[in-house]
This record gives C-alpha cells, structure tokens and sequence, in this order.
C-alpha cells in the first residue's frame, strides 16, 4: 500500500496464455471504492535476479486505472525459458522475487482527476528498498561471521558378519588381538570393517588368551557390532551431510558478501549519478531559460513583422496612388506644354 492506496502483484508462473511469465499490478481494493473512482499511476514491475540484482528485468509503463480497467502490466514480461534457466538468477529454490514500485500515484477521486502533475518523487525514496533489505543482509552476514563455528570429527564404521564355530588357536588369538589393536586404534576408518569384524569374532569364541574383562567386553561388543557399526555408519552419514550442508552455506555466505560489497558499489555509482544528474539539471533550467527568452524575443519580432507588414502594404496602396496622380499630373504638364509651345510660336 503506498500512499493511502492499496495494490497487489498478479503473476502467472505458466504464463497467460503464452510462453512468457505474465506479470500485473492491481487496485487491491477496487471492490471498495466509490462509483467512478480514478488512480493514475506510473509504476515499474520488477522481476529480480536474486544472484546478481543488476541483471533484474524492469517494465514499467503509466496508467489510469479504473473500475473497468483495474489491471494493467505485462503478457509477454519475460520467456519462460530465460526465467528457468539456471544461469538466470530468476528462479533460486523455487522462489521468484517480484517488487513493484508505483512512482507517481494519485488520490481517489470520484469522477475527477488531478488537474496539476504529481510531485516527483525524491530520488532518496527510490533507494530505500535497497538500503533497508542490504542493511537486514549486512547484518545476517556481521553475525555469520561473529558466530562460532561448528564441528565434529569424521567417523565411519561398517556391519560385517564372519562366524568361526570352532574355537580359535592361542597363535589365531594373538593374531586376533594385535588386529583388534590395530583397528581400534582408527575405528572411524572404513577400510578397518572386514578386520575389525573378523578379530573381534575370533575372540569371542576364544577359550584362551584373554583375560575375563577382555572376554567379556569382546563378547559384549560382538552382540552389539550390528548396532554399534550402524551408529558409526549414521554418525558417518550425518557428518558428510553436516560438511556438505556447511560447504553450501559457506557458498551462500559468500555470494551474500559478494552481492553486498556490490551493493556498496551501486550506491556510490548511484551517488555520482546523482550529482551528475543535479548538475545536468542546472543546466537544463539554464536552457530552458533561455529557450523561454529566446522564444518571448520570437513572438515579439512576429508582432514587429506584422506591424511592418500591414505597414507595408499600407505604403504601397499610396505608392499606387501617388503614382496614378503623378501619371495624371504628366499628361496635363503635356498638354500645358504643347499648347505654351504653339502659343510661343505664333506670338514669339
């Protein structure tokens, strides 16, 4: 909701009616409002890409919503295929990310619309989003990396049968202990299941050369292999699920910095851009200025032009006159002069 209006974002992930994700923007509460009701806006639809917001695909275009037309927005928004494609960061979990930004809305009014243009927004608003959602990520990565790591040791273990029914020799159970030995020294080692399983199977069975404790633990341990290899084969599985999960979660944490220190980057580049804008700005009302004068000097040199121009026709009209009447005054100075001319003929 922004400015006292409500909107919502209408997606097709399939698309409607096309090959391409369908994205509108809504009066959410059209239903609501009175008869003849009318919002102008000019808004921008954003679909981001979570891995680089750089490459996010922005539309926007401007529009008087009303009660017959209360969406508006894009069929064609973008292919389908660029939007699951993996090198794309459109579609990350299964998650797609979409912001509108309504630039320049207007009050309801009924059967009215605003007779002057909406203020334009401050620039400063247009970087909010940015700042608030990168501050939050700022801070998941200052206790990512104030938080103590976790971990464990490797451990694997496997289930082996062997069954001797005979009682081993004194030379089979010393062999027995020294392998048992051995084994116990790296019991997490995979490769140490087949040994460990036969040494310990022998002694269980043996009649001689183990004192009572270690016939006893012997045989406890080997009514108990089947459980005890299965907890060394869990706790195995679950420590490589433990690194995996921590290796991608280092990956993440990284592109988080990364996407951060980018960030940082976009608003200086953004700050410049500003600066650069404000001067352009200057100049731009300099421009018009002078564009404004030159134009009042224009229309002033056509009033003149047309004064000069009706004075100019005014002046010929008495051109033609004065010079019917000098045209008439040449034939009588003629006349006059013929007739003084014989008068100075026969009288001189």
């Amino acid at each position: 909701m922004l400015s006292d209006n409500a909107w919502r974002i209408l997606i097709f992930p399939k698309g409607n009616n096309t090959e391409h994700l369908s994205i509108y923007l809504d009066v959410a509460d059209s239903e609501r409002l009175p008869s003849g009701w009318s919002r102008n806006a000019h808004f921008k639809l954003i679909l981001v890409d979570q891995n680089n917001y750089g490459n996010s695909r922005i539309k926007g275009k401007e529009h008087n919503f009303t009660a017959r037309e209360s969406v508006c927005g894009f069929t064609s928004f973008i292919p389908l295929s660029e939007v699951r494609d993996s090198r794309n960061g459109y579609l990350v979990n299964d998650t797609l990310m979409v912001v509108a930004e309504i630039l320049a809305p207007q009050n309801t009014a009924e059967n009215t619309r605003l007779a002057e243009p909406p203020a334009k927004i401050p620039q400063a608003t247009l970087t909010d989003t940015f700042n608030t959602y990168f501050s939050n990520l700022e801070e998941i990565i200052h206790a990512a990396q104030s938080s103590p790591a976790r971990g464990g040791s490797n451990v694997s273990n496997q289930k082996c049968v062997l069954l001797t029914s005979e009682a081993p020799t004194l030379e089979e159970v010393e062999k027995a202990k020294l392998s048992l030995k051995e084994c116990l020294s790296d019991i997490f080692n995979l490769n140490v299941k087949d040994k460990l399983a036969e040494a310990v199977s022998t002694l269980s069975i043996a009649k001689s050369g183990l004192s009572q404790d270690q016939q006893k633990s012997v045989k406890a341990f080997w009514a108990n292999f089947d459980e005890f290899t299965s907890n060394f084969l869990t706790f195995e599985r679950d420590n490589v699920e433990l690194e995996l999960q921590k290796y991608l979660k280092d990956q993440m944490f990284c592109r988080l910095k990364k996407n951060h220190e980018s960030h940082i980057l976009y608003k200086e580049l953004f700050g410049d851009l500003t600066e650069e804008e404000e001067e352009l700005n200057k100049k731009l009302e300099e421009v018009k200025s002078r564009r404004e004068k030159l134009i009042s000097d224009w229309e002033i040199l056509m009033v003149e032009s047309e004064e000069a121009k009706s004075g100019y026709k005014d002046q010929e009209k008495k051109v033609d006159e004065a010079e019917e009447k000098k045209r008439i005054a040449e034939e009588r100075m003629s006349r006059s002069t013929i007739a003084w001319s014989n008068l100075k003929t026969l009288f001189g």
